[in-house]
């Protein structure tokens, strides 16, 4: 660690004599043949018992190891790959020199939640996707895994003896609706400009999808409370069970003495496929699934809230949220859990590691499949899904090629009795049906930029001048690091409007 407080200027300049030092002392092609270093992960025997973190992190010799690999290029694509532009290079050649906490404020000088961004974000497909030793048929630098080492080694050394801050009594007032990873990354950043800023989460714990959505075999909790506790020693305020748009209106914000409302309520309008037997008892989102278990303790001793205990569960879908809701299934005691993918294995949007780690725990893949029909018993119990055997046509406007049905194979019958559907979600439309004035998209999202009509994103200023919104609500669905940024760039823009329309 360092003992020096050198600017941020300084820490991130590639011509400082200790970074030049750093280039000269090993040569490119000796970096070049250091093998990518190994995570650490616990035993998939052991950890489908327990919700501990399955990822153990680098040690701090496993990390200079890595960080030595990295060749510092004087055009990093690894940055334009990044959805926020965090300056990659400079933090992993403070960790090459053994600096954890400059490191970790070259992070945190452009994203507010390294910690959770290092162990959620789908580093494969931003920042490691353009990394140059694929150009040399070769893995690339672990910047996900380095990310999360920096932000742990600092948070460990942090001894919480923060000096609280009290913004000025006279400062502007700044509500924001929703404490996921946009509205935290907002709210941080207006009380650094010096507003009053109250966070109201409808639910009853600070963290939004962060705490609800995933589990703490992937993302601990005590990770979101530790960034939740720096953003309170700031002087940001925190009101639970408030939803925006029932318990306090717009109107109501604004009598109250706030002068701009960051909406970052996400998308937590689970969506279903429609199809026969869909209303089974037995079938569920994985919103409702997730939430009674991460955030309302089911199944944990002490908590009283009901789950269901499948023996043969389905999760219909590909991306993280189902990985997430396999991965619980296995560890609430399912004998049997198993992924139905209307696609294919290499068109899952989840993340590489998430695959990977169900693959070791003993989920099942059952993809081009995909559920038409569900079928129960006497009692409305879910007995059996029907599933239409399915292949790749003509790639669709992203890129993927589009699944249809093939009608040359037989319809499947499965036995199951839990199905937990996970193939998207909706905006939730309670703000904007709360606020007439305010324009939607035709997908229900809030109107941001100059456009005000369909996803604007470089502007998140809605129709009404004082409302500024960002992360799902203005997506329709987002990584944690872009919801971060919109939050970010959404506090400077509020600022500018503010700063420019001053009474």
């Amino acid at each position: 660690m360092s003992d020096n407080q050198e600017s941020i200027q300084q820490l991130t300049d590639r011509d400082a004599a200790w970074r030049a030092e750093l280039r000269k002392a090993i040569a490119t092609p000796q970096r070049t043949v250091i093998p990518r270093v190994r995570m650490t992960e616990l035993d998939p025997a052991y950890r489908i018992t327990n919700s501990e973190e399955v990822a153990q992190g680098l040690t701090a010799e496993q990390a200079l190891v890595e960080a030595s690999r990295c060749l510092d290029c004087p055009n990093p694509t690894c940055v334009t790959g990044c959805p926020v532009n965090i300056n990659i290079p400079s933090f992993i050649k403070n960790i090459q020199r053994e600096h954890f906490d400059d490191a970790a404020r070259v992070l945190r000088d452009t994203s507010a939640l390294p910690a959770v961004c290092g162990r959620v974000c789908p580093q494969e497909r931003q920042c490691e996707s353009q990394c140059i030793y694929h150009k040399m048929k070769k893995e690339p630098i672990a910047i996900g895994w380095l990310e999360r080492f920096a932000a742990d080694a600092a948070r460990r050394e942090d001894k919480g003896e923060h000096t609280a801050t009290t913004p000025s009594a006279n400062a502007p007032r700044i509500a924001v609706a929703g404490s996921g990873p946009s509205g935290l990354s907002f709210a941080g950043a207006m009380a650094a400009l010096g507003y009053r800023v109250t966070v109201f989460e409808a639910l009853h714990e600070i963290g939004g999808v962060l705490k609800y959505g995933i589990p703490e075999f992937r993302l601990p909790n005590e990770i979101v409370d530790y960034e939740i506790a720096n953003l309170r020693a700031a002087g940001v305020e925190f009101h639970t069970d408030t939803v925006i748009g029932k318990t306090l209106s717009y109107e109501d914000l604004k009598a109250q003495g706030f002068v701009g409302l960051f909406v970052a309520s996400g998308a937590g309008l689970p969506r279903f496929m429609g199809i026969p037997g869909e209303n089974l008892i037995g079938i569920m989102s994985s919103n409702e699934y997730l939430t009674r278990i991460n955030l309302m303790g089911a199944g944990r001793p002490g908590y009283a809230t009901p789950v269901r205990r499948g023996h043969t569960v389905a999760v219909i879908g590909g991306g993280n949220t189902a990985m997430d809701s396999v991965r619980t299934a296995l560890r609430m005691g399912a004998e049997r859990a198993v992924i139905v993918y209307r696609r294919g294995l290499e068109e899952m949007p989840a993340r590489a590691e998430e695959i990977h780690h169900a693959q070791q725990e003993g989920v099942e893949f059952m993809t081009l499949h995909n559920p038409v029909e569900y079928r129960g018993d006497e009692h409305g119990q879910v007995t059996t899904m029907i599933l239409q055997p399915m292949r790749l046509g003509l790639p669709d406007a992203g890129g993927r090629r589009s699944p249809e049905p093939d009608m040359d194979k037989p319809l499947v019958e499965m036995p199951v009795d839990e199905v937990i559907v996970s193939v998207g979600v909706s905006p939730n439309p309670l703000i904007p049906h709360s606020i007439p004035t305010l324009d939607t998209t035709r997908r229900g999202t809030i109107a941001v930029g100059a456009n005000s009509g369909e996803d604007g994103n470089d502007g998140l200023q809605s129709s009404i001048p004082t409302i500024f919104a960002g992360g799902d609500i203005v997506r329709g669905g987002a990584t944690v690091i872009l919801a971060m940024g919109d939050g970010r760039r959404a506090a400077a823009q509020m600022h500018a409007y503010l700063t420019a329309h001053k009474a």
